[in-house]
């Protein structure tokens, strides 16, 4: 088959692409590279530049690659600017987003599978986090991820495309050849790692006074090459539908600060800071559906099996991609 990935030079989207590489699938990525990195794509794989917005330059694209399935990840993904510009995010992640759908009916393509995200629950009123409780999104960013939900049931039933649609919870690890670099980084395992690489002083904890066994917000983390193998089972026929990605097990704030520095072998410095508006206690994932209806389970299941990974990225490559 071959498959047409969008964001594929991102962090996510390379090891997913190298996934299907291994898996004996043909892959063109399409990225317009101001998240991604030319470095970040196998080389393996076929590489258009172009960027989403361009309707007609989507449709050559997906018909250069004979596309028969696509898996989008181009996104705008950051909680924080989407408050700050929430128009970014509505053009960016939706209306991007059709002129990618429309593109696919006009080249019968059949097969779409989407990267969500846990943010469509917003603040979750039960744990674990199952995909029966409703969807609140409390940014734009959850909010423009759901509107794409959406709209993709309505292609099902006008255009019979089959869809799949994964909410992650926090992608976590690497592949040995790709890893985590984002020009702006805000996840918390790399930032810790690059304390212990030396390059920040140290890392900040936002809370510690949670209903929580230690104090700290808890959160489940899954690793990216789990993530891919998601995707690929879901490219089998008649599997579609909407699936949480996740471990199913918390580790708090503080938790994985001692695995990164348990791995590391490096002190950590913290500095704790007063909660966060807007910070649940607790998001944990229940993934059965995945599992009863994909037949996916997670190989990395422990927290130091993803920071051993990601760790290991980058004390190869301590300053990330080339830019």
């Amino acid at each position: 088959m071959n498959v047409f990935v969008t964001g594929g030079a991102g962090y996510i989207g390379s090891v997913c692409v190298e996934e299907l590489l291994n898996s004996g699938f043909s892959v063109t990525v399409f990225d317009n590279l101001t998240e991604g990195h030319r470095a970040a794509v196998d080389p393996r794989a076929s590489m258009i530049v172009g960027d989403l917005s361009d309707r007609v330059a989507v449709l050559a694209a997906l018909g250069l690659a004979k596309a028969e399935a696509v898996i989008h990840f181009a996104a705008s993904s950051l909680v924080g600017e989407s408050m700050k510009n929430p128009t970014k995010y509505f053009r960016n992640n939706v209306a991007n987003s059709i002129n990618l759908l429309d593109a696919c009916v006009e080249s019968s393509i059949r097969k779409f599978i989407f990267s969500s995200t846990a943010a469509v629950y917003g603040t979750p009123d039960r744990k674990p986090i199952d995909e029966a409780l409703p969807k609140n999104p409390v940014n734009p960013y959850g909010e423009s991820k759901l509107m794409i939900e959406r709209m993709l049931a309505w292609y099902r039933q006008l255009h019979g495309m089959e869809y799949a649609v994964f909410r992650y919870f926090n992608a976590a690890g690497a592949s040995e050849r790709f890893g985590e670099h984002h020009r702006v980084e805000t996840h918390l395992i790399p930032n810790i790692l690059k304390v212990a690489l030396g390059q920040r002083a140290s890392v900040e904890i936002f809370g510690t006074d949670y209903s929580t066994p230690d104090g700290t917000c808890v959160r489940d983390f899954i690793h990216i090459a789990d993530l891919a193998q998601a995707h690929i089972l879901a490219l089998q026929p008649g599997r579609q539908g909407y699936f949480n990605l996740g471990n199913g097990t918390g580790f708090s704030v503080r938790q994985v600060i001692h695995s990164c520095q348990r791995i590391s072998g490096q002190p950590i410095r913290v500095i704790e800071q007063p909660r966060r508006a807007g910070d649940p206690p607790e998001l944990v994932a229940a993934s059965d559906m995945a599992s009863c209806q994909l037949g996916w389970k997670p190989r990395y299941t422990t927290l130091d099996s993803i920071v051993q990974t990601a760790w290991a990225w980058h004390k190869r490559n301590p300053d990330g991609y080339p830019q």
